[in-house]
């Protein structure tokens, strides 16, 4: 065999990462079971404190610890939240930069919110309308507060998300709430506009009611369609003023 396979030589940092990995995916660490201390783990590896700050750093990164200072580490439980949550950063980064990127995540949660809108007109209960319902009426005591209603707003699109009882479609919904949220602007919530939103959102609800996946679809396309204006690029809000 003549092609040439070097053995790359990993970092300590990466070997006591891959290790300690191990034990919370192996179950001999559990959620919220406190890690070793930084000397036990130094002991037991025969390694120096930066290698395992380092590893520990990875596993805080990837969420599968907790790093609080003064304190040992924890153990983290895994949820689709937190795996989506690492991205975050990242995400928002690659919006800051791009303008079509904003638009390409404009569209691509039209799209997931079609996907959801059917699905909850097919499935929701008496329940989950009762709770969209009081989240619409919460929402409209938060006029005039741009932050409370968009929080109102996120809530309610959540709550679509979470009659489909897929835990992965209520965190990607609220990661793309949450990467979109950067990019609204308060300058174009006059007055009345509000009510706008109030109206579709209960337009949705009550499609979702009537079991009626097609107008539900529709009434979520017409409100996303209309409030898609609402994201901007920072340096656009800027320039405005």
């Amino acid at each position: 065999m003549n092609r040439s396979e070097p053995i790359v030589r990993r970092k300590l940092s990466d070997e006591v990462f891959l290790r300690l990995k191990r034990l919370i995916t192996s179950g001999e660490l559990q959620p919220g079971d406190d890690m070793p201390s930084e000397r036990e783990l130094m002991e037991r590896f025969a390694v120096g404190r930066p290698a395992i700050r380092e590893a520990m750093q990875a596993l805080s990164n990837m969420g599968l610890v907790a790093i609080s200072h003064g304190e040992r580490a924890k153990v983290l439980q895994l949820t689709a939240k937190s795996i989506i949550r690492q991205v975050d950063g990242a995400a928002k980064i690659i919006l800051s930069s791009s303008k079509d990127t904003l638009e390409h995540l404009k569209n691509a949660r039209i799209f997931f919110e079609r996907g959801m809108v059917r699905e909850a007109a097919e499935k929701a209960t008496a329940e989950d309308v009762q709770r969209l319902r009081a989240t619409v009426a919460e929402q409209r005591s938060f006029r005039g507060d741009s932050e409370a209603f968009i929080s109102a707003d996120m809530k309610f699109h959540a709550q679509i998300a979470a009659t489909s009882g897929n835990p992965i479609y209520v965190a990607v919904s609220e990661a793309m709430l949450g990467w979109l949220k950067e990019y609204h602007t308060e300058m174009l919530i006059w007055t009345g506009k509000e009510n706008f939103t109030l109206t579709e959102h209960e337009e949705i609800i009550g499609r979702i009611e009537q079991k009626d996946a097609d107008g539900a679809e529709k009434a979520m396309i017409k409100h996303l369609e209309r409030s898609r204006a609402l994201y901007v690029m920072n340096f656009r809000v800027m320039d405005s003023g």
